[in-house]
């Protein structure tokens, strides 16, 4: 009982889900923000959803880093479980839970404090 099939949620329950791996360096564009909060809309409520991509050297597959805070933490959690390690033009994405007071201090660099 209480086992989660299938992925792991990572991270501490939060109503913020981080996203990784979906795009590489330099392949942000603008429909990259309405086309994810679109897409995680299925999930419940999106009250935001922000493209932050680190300075170049960061490794290739966190280099852009997309933030999607829901209104409910069941739909962020739905959204970790369904998202994580699913194929989005050709990578592997990495979804996790996101600390909502590092999000909401605009903390979102891996070095600014990423929860364990």
């Amino acid at each position: 009982r209480g086992a989660m099939l299938g992925t792991q949620l990572r991270g501490q329950p939060s109503r913020c889900v981080l996203l990784t791996n979906m795009v590489g360096p330099g392949e942000v564009d603008p429909d990259l923000e309405p086309e994810t909060k679109a897409e995680c809309a299925k999930y419940g409520p999106v009250n935001r959803c922000v493209v932050y991509e680190l300075p170049p050297g960061a490794p290739p597959d966190q280099a852009v880093r997309i933030f999607v805070m829901f209104e409910r933490q069941e739909s962020a959690m739905k959204a970790v479980i369904d998202l994580d390690g699913r194929f989005f033009g050709g990578r592997s994405v990495k979804a996790s839970m996101f600390s909502e007071d590092l999000f909401n201090g605009r903390k979102l660099a891996p070095d600014e404090g990423l929860d364990d």
